[in-house]
């Protein structure tokens, strides 16, 4: 299949009030941020990966002919995080392509188990993401917090140790809870447990669900793990009551259209149900999930999800703002992000 869908037709106008918009993501990895030339450097310091060090051949490497396909791929790259500084540079240069897109805030997707299992300890990989948090905000002006995320293929004993770090840890930028992976034969119900105590300790619900799956993933994701948003949901869709139940409680949706496409979760763009999911009244957010590997980033997809649902600049900036308020930023912080989104706009009106 192809990496991409094709991209959007729009005017170069609005292209360049995005560029300039101020921006958050809630749906973004951070071994799938890494760009071809952080993964080059990463497969030059540990060459006995198969991932290619020349960037021009990630192209072909990141074509995926699958959802399982893509997985394959996605943990090739993790195993290039070998070191606590592997996992610190890779955290500042993904901060620093975000501060290229005019990103302000992010809850960045980490999962520790992966580094875990290349035996980095706990404290060195808290050590680290931190660390790049700290000068990521101070020099590039880029807000970054956690998500910890559960890899549901690898069963139980990666949510126990997902959840141990989170709680023992307890890193400053850590603001969420969240399960990935492939979700067949990984009931969403398998980890309430977990998600009951991470909420309990004061963390937020974000699992994916309903990505490669039907609506009842995400049902179970709303009732067992008490979702407070949802990665993905485009099966939701198929199911008028979700929708209407979506629109009610005012549960948000992190879409991720490319991705959509490339991993073959959607057939293609013209058929991505975001339109259909916003005619309903859902809220939905725009994200990239794992951009380089998708050949897109977040101005992109807001041109993508503008050319889909016919926006001009205040309807994109709409969907700026709805990113920032289904967020799980601060109220202050929040209020500031929304009156630069506004100066944006009033200054691209006049």
């Amino acid at each position: 299949m192809s990496q991409a869908p094709e991209a959007p037709a729009v005017g170069g106008d609005l292209a360049r009030f995005v560029a300039g918009l101020p921006k958050a993501e809630l749906h973004v990895h951070h071994v799938g941020s890494a760009s071809p030339r952080i993964v080059a450097e990463l497969a030059a310091r540990h060459p006995d990966s198969p991932v290619p060090k020349d960037p021009e051949l990630l192209v072909d490497y990141f074509t995926f002919r699958d959802f399982a396909h893509f997985i394959q791929v996605y943990v090739s790259v993790v195993k290039l995080i070998q070191t606590q500084d592997d996992i610190r540079m890779l955290t500042y240069e993904v901060a620093r392509d975000m501060a290229r897109q005019s990103i302000r805030y992010a809850e960045l997707t980490v999962t520790p188990y992966s580094f875990g299992l290349r035996d980095i300890p706990d404290e060195a990989i808290v050590e680290a993401i931190e660390d790049a948090r700290v000068s990521a905000e101070r020099e590039l002006g880029v807000v970054l917090r956690w998500c910890f995320d559960i890899p549901g293929e690898l069963g139980i004993p990666a949510a126990d140790g997902t959840l141990r770090l989170a709680l023992d840890q307890q890193p400053a930028g850590l603001v969420s809870f969240g399960l990935g992976g492939p979700e067949r034969g990984w009931p969403r119900a398998l980890f309430k447990p977990h998600f009951d105590q991470a909420i309990a300790a004061g963390l937020h619900s974000v699992p994916h669900a309903g990505e490669t799956t039907g609506p009842e993933t995400v049902w179970d994701a709303l009732g067992s793990l008490r979702a407070e948003r949802i990665g993905h949901g485009t099966s939701a869709a198929q199911d008028p009551e979700l929708l209407a139940h979506l629109a009610r409680t005012g549960v948000p949706l992190e879409l991720c259209p490319t991705s959509n496409v490339a991993t073959g979760a959607v057939p293609s763009l013209a058929a991505h149900p975001l339109p259909a999911m916003v005619e309903a009244g859902v809220r939905v957010t725009i994200n990239t999930d794992d951009p380089p590997m998708f050949g897109t980033d977040l101005n992109s997809e807001y041109l993508v999800a503008a050319r889909l649902l016919g926006l001009d600049a205040a309807g994109v900036a709409d969907l700026a703002r709805n990113a920032v308020t289904a967020s799980f930023l601060d109220p202050a912080g929040q209020a500031t992000l929304l009156a630069e989104i506004d100066a944006h706009l009033a200054a691209w009106v006049a």
